[in-house]
């Protein structure tokens, strides 16, 4: 499985100092010097950062790249740091609708509208958690990090939380916040977090039951929660528009459902979609037929151990 670098993902540097775990500790410096605070960097996904293709950049990547591909409509607004100066806006940020949007609206501009939120720094986070967390249990390696991750998502689902309580709230905002409730959930964060994103994939479903993303998320948490028989349908409508993950939380299914067989065919399946997959795959399949091993991401996480 080729796990792609966070590249842009890590540009948002608001995003990543709220992030941050506790500093390093550093030698006292010499009278009169100030301390110097070094913050550790992330460590590296776990999961690929774009469930929908492997080989591909991160959906918030691409979305950075068109945004910056696209022509800047400068503006001079007023500096929230210092109402007495000015500052120009020149970067194109994500903008998605909040409200009266049934289908995915992003735009690009350098401040968001009104019923707009600049969603940059939220996708940029939410990427990045879900390199980690996509999945449960989640990967990290780091005790300080996955805290520093933890909080981080506490203020972010609540934000997102608040956007979504409005009746016509926009998809761009469910889906979301749907996914911010299921990595919450992932870190156990607590049951709020399973309860809200059952509301959710209720809701974003309803708008539309065809969404590949909606149809994965809503899968995979089913199943990881319990529910592999409910999770099949979703996992199999994913599956049939294309997207690489379904397969590998499909496998991950039968595993939980003691059907190994079917297990192996989805992998046989997968590899022959994917040959770049194939040695992912038939080291699944080995550790499946030797060991019986029921988690999909746990044999990923130990890949020495199926040598």
């Amino acid at each position: 499985m080729t796990i792609k670098p966070l590249a842009y993902a890590l540009l948002a540097t608001s995003v990543l100092t709220a992030c941050s775990t506790t500093p390093l500790q550093q030698q006292k410096p010499p009278a009169n010097e100030p301390f110097v605070y070094t913050e550790p960097e992330l460590s590296p996904p776990f999961y690929a950062l774009n469930p929908f293709n492997y080989e591909q950049p991160p959906v918030f990547e691409l979305e950075l790249k068109k945004a910056s591909a696209q022509q800047v409509n400068k503006l001079e607004v007023t500096d929230p740091a210092n109402p007495t100066q000015k500052m120009i806006l020149e970067t194109n940020k994500l903008i998605i609708p909040t409200i009266n949007s049934k289908q995915r609206a992003m735009k690009y501009a350098v401040l968001a509208g009104d019923n707009e939120i600049d969603i940059t720094a939220i996708d940029d986070f939410l990427q990045m958690v879900e390199g980690k967390a996509r999945h449960y249990p989640p990967q990290f390696t780091d005790r300080q990090e996955r805290k520093g991750f933890e909080s981080k998502l506490k203020e972010v689902s609540t934000q997102l939380d608040q956007l979504a309580s409005k009746p016509d709230a926009s998809f761009d905002i469910l889906i979301r916040a749907f996914k911010a409730s299921i990595l919450g959930r992932n870190l156990d964060l607590g049951s709020a977090y399973t309860t809200k994103s059952l509301d959710y994939a209720q809701r974003i479903l309803k708008i539309n039951k065809e969404d590949p993303e909606a149809n994965l998320w809503f899968g995979f948490s089913l199943s990881e929660g319990g529910g592999q028989k409910e999770a099949l349908p979703y996992l199999d409508k994913a599956t049939k528009q294309g997207v690489q993950e379904a397969y590998l939380s499909t496998a991950n299914t039968y595993l939980g459902m003691e059907q190994k067989k079917n297990a192996i065919q989805t992998l046989k399946n997968y590899k022959v979609k994917y040959p770049s997959e194939a040695e992912v795959a038939d080291r699944l399949i080995q550790e499946i037929e030797k060991q019986g091993r029921y988690n999909v991401w746990q044999i990923l996480k130990n890949p020495a151990q199926a040598k």
